[in-house]
């Protein structure tokens, strides 16, 4: 499946946000976007542009987009799916996103990025409900569980995530137990429990047009 494989520090710079794309580095000094003026991408940098509404619409979409690693089509899908379904569909949307595999192995600690997480589900070191499943994108229900593959906890990188667990703050919508190397989906999570810096109705406006 395509993906973007380009420099991610570009992104935030674009966005003039941190959309924590590098994982610990973007907690450090290291990060561009930890100096006063991290310029945007391009020759012309901080030039005037007008913010007109399809801008900032556009800005918010790509921004969610780049958090979760999504390209546009796959995007647009999600949109579709959320348009059609009862309630806010903002929220749905992203309901939609977090509930991925890939973000959830995020969520739970066992990742530094989701990038790191697409690549660890890729190489099958996860089962859901006991299954191995290696596609990122897999969306997961209420009482599914996530697991890592048994032989799969010696991989070095597996035990230095797993030592760091219980430094990390697991939302609310996930149990996650860390001596079994294990997270229950308990439900969707709501609004305020999604920290992304994303306005979704400005993406729903974007794409209602």
């Amino acid at each position: 499946m395509a993906r973007y494989t380009g420099p991610v520090c570009r992104l935030c710079r674009r966005e003039q946000t941190k959309l924590f794309l590098k994982g610990e580095r973007c907690y450090t000094s290291k990060c561009p976007m930890s100096k006063q003026k991290a310029a945007p991408p391009g020759a012309h940098g901080f030039g005037r542009r007008k913010q007109g509404e399809y801008l900032l619409q556009l800005r918010e979409k790509q921004k969610a987009r780049r958090i979760y690693g999504i390209l546009e089509r796959q995007f647009r899908r999600y949109f579709e799916r959320a348009a059609k379904a009862k309630g806010v569909t903002g929220q749905y949307l992203l309901q939609l996103l977090e509930t991925r595999l890939d973000n959830v192995v995020y969520r739970m600690g066992m990742a530094g990025s989701r990038a790191e997480a697409r690549q660890l589900v890729r190489h099958g070191h996860f089962t859901v409900n006991g299954r191995k499943v290696n596609i990122p994108s897999f969306q997961l229900r209420a009482g599914d569980v996530v697991a890592v593959v048994e032989t799969s906890r010696k991989s070095p990188r597996i035990q230095q995530l797993a030592e760091g667990l219980t430094r990390r703050t697991s939302p609310q919508w996930l149990q996650v137990e860390h001596e079994a190397l294990r997270a229950t989906v308990l439900r969707l999570p709501v609004r305020e429990e999604i920290d992304v810096p994303v306005q979704e109705h400005l993406i729903i406006e974007l794409y209602s047009k």
